[in-house]
């Protein structure tokens, strides 16, 4: 019984000392900082007046099919078209809407720019001729979180042949004021 009893004890004394070891523990402090920096967002939507954007809607990389652009005849829904003497334009009003966060800016500047020079046909944003040697501003003052809708609009000689297909990019750029 007495062995059985310092068995026992025994037992019991190797469980301590190793729930003692068991229990070694380390610590450290981690210091954190960060600084916010403003930022602003642009993204193009699909404006209920006009063409439906191919892909991209809310996103800041959109594509706009106009289809079949004629001079005469029927357009497409969404689709404004003016003819004059020797070309006619078709317009479609896109929504480019520009956001921000932690920005004291009350405002910012909308400009635009083509990606490549077209030497037939002339492109315009909410009036404003763009081309590719430089970045046309389309508005000074625009309204953080208010889409807007600019119309894009090109203007096609009549001597372009049928089937011309006309392409190009057009980058825009906010910046707050």
């Amino acid at each position: 019984m007495k062995k059985v009893m310092l068995l026992t004890i025994f037992a019991a004394l190797m469980m301590i000392s190793s729930a003692a070891v068991a229990q070694t523990t380390a610590s450290g402090t981690l210091s954190v900082t960060a600084t916010v920096n403003g930022s602003i967002q642009l993204v193009f939507n699909s404006d209920a007046a006009g063409v439906a954007l191919a892909s991209g809607a809310g996103t800041n990389t959109a594509s706009l099919a106009f289809g079949s652009v004629s001079a005469f005849g029927a357009v497409a829904a969404g689709i404004t078209r003016t003819a004059a003497a020797n070309n006619f334009t078709v317009s479609t009003p896109v929504d480019v809407l520009v956001s921000k966060s932690n920005s004291a800016s009350a405002n910012y500047t909308l400009k635009a720019q083509l990606g490549s020079a077209d030497a037939v046909n002339t492109w315009q944003i909410a009036g404003n001729t763009v081309t590719s040697a430089a970045a046309a501003t389309i508005t000074g003052t625009g309204t953080y979180g208010s889409s807007a809708a600019e119309a894009i609009a090109i203007t096609v000689p009549f001597t372009t042949a049928s089937g011309t297909l006309i392409s190009n990019t057009i980058n825009f750029t906010a910046t707050a004021n």
